[in-house]
């Protein structure tokens, strides 16, 4: 009825004037699309030049840009996706960011939109970071688009290591473990590695060829008890001992950056940003701290790592979807994700882009680790086991004296456990 109305005003405001001259008919609409952005992951000028830009390459279309609490955002964006409340109409999200491991939560009941054609014809789909991309697909259906990403880097003490005799940040996990032996000495740790760091022992997992939990047939079950999972603890306790970090905590219990600011320590595994905040703490430290990609087991590759971030996802329910998809290609392109790379010292979403912010030293370190990024197991049951991590368990019983295999096994089978009563 509306278009058969729209037709008959057409034709006869074309007696007078033509059709293209009706305000509001024809091309002149204009549509407004909703993007919910998270509370500090752009700034308001990067915003303020996107909103400009875009909008004068897409004519009929308006950005309302609303920015959202990390507190709370997965119920909300739940309800957004169901149609409820303000996720309902044209009132709701038409594009929304969300943490990378988020997504397979929100693909379950088919409430996203599959992106898997464009990402493929026109984004280059195969020149994403792995650990941004992979939690945003589906069974070979990609509905998360990779924005920015940022992940864990050694800081150092430059002074500490020039003391030491050591001209050159190590490359290797062995020369890690030789370094870090010579600077634990002194009365300085070699390294504060707290007992339950997860994400870090992740890493050294995934570098042996294992990993947290493993799929077969729809069956997710936990897989710390592979030899390979073994190995990646093993080498956590040799680093770990080479420093005073508590077994039975983790990286926030207490804050590392202020037990790093205290001056004893001559390394920590952390984001390059914690290192405002040891200066802050101790401004002497200003200028004596330095960055480099967790080591691998060679030379030739930075070690793996977890990677965080963001992804961008377009629910099913949108009544904007081409210029939902618009502003997606828009933020995850080359040009607007390195400007925000450059603005917010974070990794591009591509590891081609990364020399975009090769001009700071710690972000450099966290591009070229997060070429080897991962993330946690792709599946919505996920969180029910970081809710009552058995990893921590596992970690703490290893570092007091437990055999690793039979806390291996035990920790595995909490996973499993987890998995599938969430699951069910």
């Amino acid at each position: 009825m509306r278009r058969r109305l729209l037709a008959l005003l057409c034709v006869t405001a074309s007696l007078v004037t033509g059709c293209g001259a009706v305000p509001g008919i024809g091309g002149s609409d204009r549509h407004t699309v909703t993007v919910w952005l998270m509370k500090d992951s752009a700034s308001q000028d990067f915003l303020d030049r996107f909103t400009a830009d875009f909008e004068r390459d897409h004519p009929d279309l308006d950005l309302d840009i609303r920015i959202q609490e990390w507190t709370g955002i997965g119920e909300k964006v739940q309800t957004a996706l169901e149609g409820e409340g303000e996720g309902e109409g044209e009132g709701g999200p038409d594009v929304i960011e969300v943490g990378n491991t988020q997504v397979p939560q929100y693909v379950d009941g088919n409430r996203l939109l599959d992106l898997t054609l464009e990402s493929v014809a026109k984004w280059d789909k195969d020149e994403w970071l792995p650990g941004l991309a992979d939690p945003g697909q589906r069974r070979f259906h990609q509905y998360g688009i990779p924005w920015y990403a940022a992940n864990r880097v050694v800081i150092y003490r430059k002074d500490l290591f020039e003391q030491a005799g050591i001209t050159a940040p190590p490359r290797t996990r062995e020369e890690w473990l030789t370094a870090t032996e010579k600077l634990n000495s002194g009365g300085n740790q070699g390294i504060y590695l707290a007992g339950q760091d997860w994400y870090t022992l992740s890493g050294f997992i995934w570098d042996e060829g294992g990993d947290l939990a493993t799929e077969e047939s729809g069956r997710w079950e936990g897989s710390l008890d592979t030899p390979a999972a073994l190995r990646g603890m093993t080498y956590y306790q040799r680093l770990q001992a080479l420093g005073a970090g508590p077994a039975d905590a983790d990286e926030e219990h207490p804050p590392q950056a202020g037990v790093f600011a205290a001056g004893e320590v001559a390394q920590i595994v952390a984001v390059p940003g914690l290192a405002r905040a040891v200066v802050k703490q101790n401004p002497a430290l200003e200028g004596k701290l330095g960055y480099f990609p967790v080591p691998g087991k060679s030379a030739a590759k930075p070690g793996a790592v977890f990677i965080g971030g963001s992804d961008l996802v377009v629910p099913r329910n949108t009544e904007q979807r081409e210029g939902a998809v618009a502003v997606v290609a828009a933020l995850a392109g080359a040009e607007w994700n390195t400007d925000l790379a450059r603005t917010m010292n974070y990794v591009p979403n591509k590891a081609k882009l990364a020399s975009a912010v090769a001009g700071e030293e710690g972000v450099a370190a966290m591009a070229a680790g997060a070429a080897q990024g991962r993330a946690t197991p792709s599946t919505p049951e996920w969180a029910a086991v970081e809710a009552d991590n058995p990893i921590k368990t596992y970690m703490t019983r290893v570092l007091g004296g437990a055999d690793p295999a039979t806390e291996a096994r035990r920790a595995s089978h909490s996973i499993t456990q987890a998995l599938t009563v969430s699951a069910g």
